[in-house]
């Protein structure tokens, strides 16, 4: 279960970082995870640099994705 996304109105830099660490972190089963898959092999810290600097939602940013 995914914890409440830190809104960027409501949380600091290192929060939102700290959220996508946490969320993202490579499970080592890419049959079953299917992050990379999704996020084409990416680093999703910065996929979602973004969000993290407070530029733009993570709902934007995981749009483009899906």
């Amino acid at each position: 279960m995914m914890a409440v996304i830190p809104e960027i109105g409501n949380s600091t830099r290192e929060e939102r970082k700290q959220y996508i660490r946490k969320q993202f972190q490579c499970r080592a089963d890419c049959d079953n995870c299917g992050l990379c898959k999704i996020y084409r092999g990416k680093d999703l810290e910065q996929v979602y640099a973004d969000y993290i600097e407070g530029l733009r939602s993570f709902a934007d940013i995981a749009r483009e994705y899906r």
